[in-house]
C-alpha cells in the first residue's frame, strides 16, 4: 500500500509540474486525514423478475443484485471512490431446456468491481485514475455519442444505462476554465461490450445454418491497442456544445469469417477512430438535443462471399436531434430522430444506405409517489420496433417498485423484430441505502 501511494506520488509530480516534497505531499498527506463523517457508505439491492411469454413461455430473469459503494478523503485534495457488485440468476438453470450450458454459467452469478478511483483537485485542473464511468453524451435509448462506454448487452438495451454501462479503466485530466472545459482521457486496459454467449436471448449476431461460433478475441494490453480521446466542452449563447476525437479499439464485437467450411466466426474488435460532437439548448418551452458521431475503420458483415472475412468496411455517421418538452408540470415528453450513413453501402450489407428510426417517450406524474412511462422505438425504413410501457410507484425515500413490459416486432431484417420470442413482462423491487 505505501509503495502504491509513492509510485502515485512520483507519476503526480511529473505530470502536475509540483515539488515532490511541498505540493505532493499536501496532495497525498494522510497523516492528516479528513474526519470520518466525510466517509459515506451507501448501495442497493435489486429484485428483478422477467418473463417471456412468447411460446415456449421461460423465466428470462430471477435476478438478486446487489451493489455497494463507499467514498471518502485522504485529505482536502484528494476524494476516492471504491464499488462493487454482486449477481445471481436463478432463471437460466430452472430453464435448463431453454438456455445452452454455456449462457447458464453465464448468466447465474457474477462478481465485479464497479468504480475504483482516485479523484485529486490541484488549482484549476481535476485528475480521475482509476477504474471509473466515462460518459460524453446521452440520449433516450439507444447510445450515439456515449462511445467511451462499454456495455453490458446481455438483456439489449432495456436495462437503465447507468446499470448498463461497463466502467474502463482510465486516467483522465480535465481543465475548468469560465464557460469552457477541456478533458483527455487515456484508457491503457479497455473494457469491451458484454454480449454473453450464443444462444443467448439477446445475442446480438444471428448465426447461419450450421455455423459455429468460437470464442471472443479481444486485443493484447499492447501500446498499440489502448484507447486515448481529447474533448472539449463550451457554453456559448445559451448552447451546451462539445466536440471530441477518440481513438480506440472498438467496444462493439466484430465477427469475422474464420472459415467457410465449416462455416466459423470469431468475435474480434476493430481499430478505430471517432469525431464527435453534441448539442443542448433550453428554449424556454422545450429542451433541444443532438448528437453526431463519425467513425472509421469498423467492419460490417455482408453476404458477398467474396468479401475478405465476409467482411465489408465503411465509414458511418450516426446522428440524432431531439426535444425535451415538460407540459403542467405533471407530463414530459421527449421525441428523437436518428439515423446511420454508411459512406461505402452495398446491397449485400443488408440494410439502406440510409437507416433512420425515431423515439417517443411519454411520461405521466400520477403523484410524488406513481408515474407511468412509454417508450416506443421505431425504425423508419422498415416495420421494425420496441415498445415499453412501464408504471414505477416510489413506496418510500429507499423503497422502489416497477412493473413493465417489452416487446419487439416488425419485419425478419429488422433490428428488433430479431427479438420477438423474447417479449417479457417484468416486476422489480429496489432498496437503495
Amino acid at each position: 500500500m505505501v509503495l502504491g501511494r509513492v509510485w502515485l506520488g512520483v507519476a503526480l509530480a511529473a505530470s502536475l509540474n509540483v515539488s515532490a516534497a511541498d505540493d505532493l505531499g499536501g496532495l497525498l498527506d494522510v497523516a492528516s486525514p479528513v474526519p470520518a463523517a466525510g466517509t459515506g457508505l451507501h448501495g442497493f439491492v435489486d429484485l428483478s423478475a422477467a418473463r417471456a411469454y412468447e411460446s415456449p413461455s421461460h423465466w428470462s430473469k430471477l435476478r438478486v443484485r446487489g451493489e455497494l459503494e463507499a467514498t471518502g478523503r485522504l485529505n482536502e485534495r484528494v476524494k476516492w471512490k471504491l464499488g462493487a457488485r454482486l449477481d445471481a440468476d436463478a432463471a437460466p438453470d430452472i430453464e435448463d431446456d431453454i438456455y445452452p450450458l454455456a449462457v447458464r454459467r453465464d448468466l447465474r452469478s457474477e462478481a465485479q468491481v464497479r468504480e475504483a478511483y482516485l479523484d485529486i483537485s490541484h488549482g484549476s485542473w481535476d485528475y480521475r485514475i482509476g477504474r471509473q464511468h466515462v460518459v460524453w453524451g446521452e440520449m433516450v435509448g439507444l447510445f450515439f455519442a456515449d462511445v467511451v462506454s462499454a456495455r453490458d448487452l446481455r438483456e439489449f438495451y432495456l436495462p437503465e444505462f447507468d446499470q448498463m454501462r461497463i466502467p474502463q479503466w482510465a486516467a483522465r485530466a480535465e481543465y475548468f476554465g469560465n464557460d469552457w472545459h477541456l478533458e483527455a482521457l487515456w484508457i491503457p486496459f479497455p473494457s469491451y461490450d458484454n454480449i454473453g454467449k450464443p444462444g443467448g436471448e439477446f445475442y446480438p449476431f444471428e448465426t447461419p445454418a450450421g455455423a459455429t461460433i468460437a470464442g471472443e478475441e479481444t486485443p493484447s494490453n499492447r501500446l498499440g491497442n489502448m484507447n486515448w480521446g481529447l474533448r472539449g466542452t463550451a457554453l456559448v449563447s445559451g448552447w451546451d456544445v462539445s466536440a471530441f476525437y477518440y481513438r480506440s479499439t472498438d467496444v462493439m464485437q466484430t465477427f469475422y469469417r474464420t472459415s467457410a467450411a465449416p462455416l466459423i466466426f470469431v468475435p474480434r474488435h476493430d481499430r478505430i477512430r471517432q469525431i464527435g460532437a453534441t448539442f443542448s439548448k433550453d428554449m424556454g418551452r422545450f429542451v433541444l438535443k443532438g448528437e453526431a458521431v463519425h467513425t472509421h475503420g469498423r467492419q460490417f458483415n455482408t453476404t458477398d462471399l467474396s468479401a475478405p472475412f465476409g467482411l465489408r468496411p465503411s465509414g458511418t455517421l450516426d446522428y440524432v436531434v431531439g426535444v425535451d418538452v415538460p407540459i403542467a408540470g405533471t407530463w414530459r415528453i421527449n421525441a428523437q430522430y436518428y439515423a446511420r450513413a454508411f459512406f461505402n453501402h452495398a446491397d449485400a450489407l443488408g440494410v439502406d444506405r440510409n437507416e433512420q428510426g425515431a423515439t417517443l417517450l411519454v411520461n405521466h406524474a400520477f403523484s410524488d409517489a406513481l408515474e407511468a412511462e412509454i417508450l416506443v422505438v421505431s425504425s423508419l425504413n422498415r416495420e421494425d420496433y420496441m415498445l415499453r410501457p412501464k408504471v414505477v410507484w416510489q413506496m418510500t425515500p429507499q423503497w422502489r417498485g416497477t412493473a413493465g413490459m417489452d416487446v419487439f416486432g416488425g419485419q425478419r431484417s429488422g433490428l428488433f423484430e430479431r427479438y420477438d420470442a423474447s417479449d417479457r413482462i417484468y416486476l422489480e423491487l429496489r432498496r437503495d441505502f
